[in-house]
């Protein structure tokens, strides 16, 4: 286990001027308070916040990082609280290490809940302080270094997780090293098998071609030297797990593999990057389609490198990178390398007064797309979409657009006009109509690729429909989908439940005024108006209620139906009857022309919905009842299902047809249809409703023998003549024995 001194002089080695007596006093509250914790190896637990301050150690991180690696776990396994860390080490340095502590305590349904409410924690500290991320991956990399000793059941699941997130977030942060041992190390566990045959066949590729990597490093060399290009040529055999994620994604055997080496050349400056590029193909011939510019065009995490295929010494395939050794420091350190603070020399402020922290001086692009993407993602989604939209951002290879005016979008490989619509800005994506893919009309659920030019057709009239979450790739473009149609479907209850309103106030004679209903919002418990409006249009409040909050000294004095000597008595005009399974039924419903609510269509701006079972078309008498959380469900007149509802007075709304005759549009009905079981039955049923501009929607066998099958159709007509004539025509039929209109 490293000694205290020697933590110490790990970080004088780059920080000469580090705070000394703060990290003794992290190292000696750490290993005082994980005391005589043993990890499962049966080492002192302290050795494993010590070997992850020594992993941070090589990336070169400020000392405050280090002392959140030291106290990483403190709070979470030890009597340590974030106060008496707030006490003595300060405020800063206490909410980072909050930030790290898992969420144990919380009652949760299933684990995946766990997992994703911790990556959510996790993620939005990292929000707000890079350093919190450095941590964790190096925390998560020495566990990964001694996932051995973890018992086998609880393997599998660290593995994938580390696969799923920690791999992909560290190399979405430019940090390549960490991700390939991360992929490694997880490799080994999830398919033990797998990777130990592709080492035993690397080891006998090694051994076969022990002399390439030598030869190509000299005969490399050697060309640009003689060309006045200092460099420093150095080569490497790819890691088992990156040769078998090749082989799976191309579907390749291990023979047909021909570009397992890699090779780099370090130069001092980009003008020296283009030079040495020309060297390599001049001396060796290039593969086609395997150059890639980098430096130009940077990747999201701030990796810059000019990549080339050659086919070099011995006809063998090897891949080349060339950069200067300033991104070659980002390449390997990541988001590490631009924890640039303001004056490296000043003394830090002492921890103990609670004074803020250095901040950063330079932030990195994968940095800035991180807080991006993880505010888009932390918003109203459940911890299971974050954890899936996470997952998303975090997988996938990138492609690069540009808008018509020149500006370069990166976004993930097999992203659509709509996940660039986000890209560009929220309300860009929201008012997408249409696009142009390199100056051709495209459907919106096109695959763009590298070099494709962009443009977004805009309308301020459109919303966006809750379907592009499935065509979406990226979590911003869902997030953003996933408000736009929480905010719509929020107007739709507000725009119901102001109707509602409208109606009950009439009915009660009481005048409807903002005013007054903003007056009772206490008293309903709602913030804001068009929160009590949503409520009321759900269901969740119902109109009475509103109405006794606004005037406390409203009395409902409508009359009720009445019965006489064993007889319902028919009320006053306006009540109507229904002949349900149990007796007879009485509603009153106000007069059609005035307060009812108009009814057009399915596609209304209301959330409206037709029975189902049979629906409700023009020319049914209707009701609507107001189904929480769902909106208004249509009934025609005559539906046993009402009978469900005859309780529930406050949910029964006067509603009636709007149609209008300039623009018609079809409503569902279904029928059932008892025929002669024979050839073509079917077809001549079919060919009736077709002959009669009916639309049939679906069909099925409800019933069938020997004799007779009965068919249910659900059907589009216009209006009840449409549908009546349909049936009567159906009667004629001689295969058809009976035709009946079904109501649920």
């Amino acid at each position: 286990m490293m000694r205290q001194y020697e933590l110490v002089e790990r970080v004088q080695r780059y920080n000469p001027n580090c705070d000394e007596a703060l990290l003794n006093r992290a190292y000696v509250y750490a290993m005082q308070k994980h005391g005589l914790q043993k990890r499962a190896s049966g080492d002192p637990y302290f050795s494993h916040p010590l070997e992850v301050a020594a992993i941070l150690t090589q990336l070169h991180v400020d000392d405050a990082t280090i002392v959140i690696a030291l106290l990483h776990d403190t709070i979470e396994d030890t009597d340590a609280t974030r106060q008496e860390i707030d006490q003595k080490f300060g405020v800063e340095i206490g909410r980072l290490v909050e930030g790290l502590t898992k969420l144990k305590k919380l009652d949760l349904v299933s684990k995946r809940t766990q997992q994703a409410e911790n990556l959510r924690k996790l993620l939005l500290a990292i929000a707000e302080d890079v350093r919190v991320l450095l941590v964790k991956l190096a925390d998560r990399l020495h566990n990964m270094r001694t996932i051995h000793y973890v018992p086998e059941t609880k393997r599998a699941r660290i593995a994938e997780e580390t696969m799923d997130i920690y791999a992909p977030l560290a190399g979405r942060m430019g940090m390549q090293d960490m991700r390939e041992e991360l992929e490694h190390l997880s490799f080994k566990v999830l398919h033990a098998e797998a990777a130990a045959t592709v080492a035993d066949r690397l080891d006998e590729l090694s051994a076969k071609n022990e002399s390439l990597i030598a030869d190509i490093e000299r005969e490399l060399s050697e060309n640009l030297e003689q060309r006045g290009i200092r460099a420093a040529v150095k080569g490497r055999q790819k890691r088992p797990y990156s040769i078998f994620r090749k082989m799976i994604s191309k579907q390749l055997g291990f023979e047909q593999l021909s570009d397992i080496y890699g090779f780099r050349i370090l130069v001092d400056d980009v003008d020296t990057c283009y030079r040495a590029l020309g060297v390599v193909h001049t001396i060796w011939p290039t593969v086609p389609g395997r150059f890639k510019d980098y430096i130009s065009t940077p990747k999201q995490n701030d990796y810059r490198s000019l990549h080339t295929t050659v086919v070099g010494p011995h006809r063998q395939r090897v891949e080349l990178q060339i950069r200067t050794h300033e991104m070659h420091r980002i390449a390997e350190y990541g988001i590490a390398a631009h924890a640039l603070y303001k004056d490296k020399s000043a003394p830090q402020a002492d921890p103990r007064t609670g004074g803020a922290l250095p901040k950063l001086s330079e932030e990195s692009r994968a940095y800035a797309w991180l807080r991006r993407t993880i505010e888009a993602l932390s918003e109203g989604s459940s911890p299971e979409e974050f954890l899936e939209n996470t997952k998303l951002e975090l997988f996938q290879d990138q492609v690069f657009c540009f808008t018509p005016k020149g500006r370069l979008i990166a976004l993930p490989r097999g992203a659509t006009p709509i996940d660039f619509a986000y890209a560009v800005h929220t309300d860009v994506g929201n008012t997408c109509v249409g696009c142009k893919v390199n100056g051709r009309i495209m459907p919106l659920v096109t695959q763009l690729h590298n070099g494709d030019e962009v443009e977004i057709i805009r309308s301020k009239a459109q919303v966006p429909p809750p379907t592009w979450e499935a065509i979406a790739v990226t979590g911003k473009a869902r997030a953003a989908i996933r408000r736009a149609t929480r905010e719509a479907t929020r107007k739709q209850f507000a725009s119901l439940g102001r109707q509602v309103l409208e109606a009950a106030f009439k009915r009660a004679r009481r005048d409807l005024a903002d005013e007054v209903l903003e007056l009772a919002l206490p008293r309903l418990g709602q913030p804001t108006l068009p929160d009590l409006l949503a409520a009321v249009g759900r269901s969740e409040i119902p109109s009475a209620d509103v109405l006794k909050a606004a005037y406390p000294d409203y009395k409902d004095e409508r009359a009720t139906p009445a019965r006489e000597g064993g007889e319902i008595r028919r009320a006053e005009e306006g009540w109507f009857s229904f002949a349900g399974q149990s007796g007879v039924m009485f509603r009153h419903l106000a007069d059609e022309t005035a307060g009812a609510m108009p009814i057009r269509s399915i596609a209304a701006d209301l959330p409206v919905r037709f029975a189902p079972n049979g629906g409700a078309v023009p020319g049914d008498r209707i009701v609507g009842i107001l189904k929480p959380g769902e909106g208004i469900m249509i009934y025609p007149i005559q539906s046993p299902a009402l009978k469900e509802h005859e309780d529930q007075e406050t949910q029964w709304l006067d509603v009636r047809w709007d149609i209008d005759a300039d623009d018609p549009v079809r409503f569902p009905a279904q029928i059932a249809i008892h025929s002669f079981n024979e050839p073509g039955s079917l077809a001549r049923i079919a060919q009736t409703i077709s002959d009669n501009d009916g639309n049939i929607d679906n069909i099925r066998m409800a019933r069938r023998t020997s004799d007779f099958h009965e068919v249910l159709i659900d059907l589009e007509v216009w209006d009840l003549k449409h549908l009546n004539r349909i049936i009567n025509q159906l009667r004629t039929r001689q295969n058809v024995s009976r035709v009946e209109r079904v109501n649920g």
